[in-house]
């Protein structure tokens, strides 16, 4: 998320933050201290992010890759309800692959991009 946030060009300021829970008074106290720091604050909940493999119905189909599932929110202080929600789902891979943690920091990234920044997305 860092290197996203330094290389992306579509913030002009930005801080990130880790959370200990995503609960209603956790984002309350939140959004509060960004008032008049920040013109909007951008949540970002990872569900998923791994490698994953499905075996189907014999051991020669394989089905893998790496997944990562976000929940992205977007709120607009003093307000403390989102003004927007969506879920980013990346996946990289496909019938045959094997894969493992290596490339999760540019999955990461590139779910951020394709979340984010959808214009940006390189084939």
């Amino acid at each position: 998320m860092k290197k996203f946030l330094q290389s992306s060009g579509c913030f002009a300021s930005s801080e990130l933050r880790r959370l200990p829970s995503m609960t209603p008074a956790v984002m309350t106290t939140e959004i509060a201290s960004a008032h008049g720091q920040f013109k909007k604050v951008i949540t970002v909940t990872i569900r998923e992010l791994g490698p994953v493999i499905k075996l189907l119905s014999s051991l020669a189909l394989i089905d893998g890759g790496t997944e990562v599932v976000l929940q992205v929110a977007e709120y607009i202080p003093p307000v403390k309800i989102p003004t927007q929600t969506f879920t980013v789902h990346w996946e990289n891979g496909g019938p045959g692959v094997i894969k493992g943690v290596r490339s999760l920091p540019q999955d990461m990234h590139a779910a951020l991009v394709m979340g984010l920044q959808p214009n940006k997305l390189q084939p």
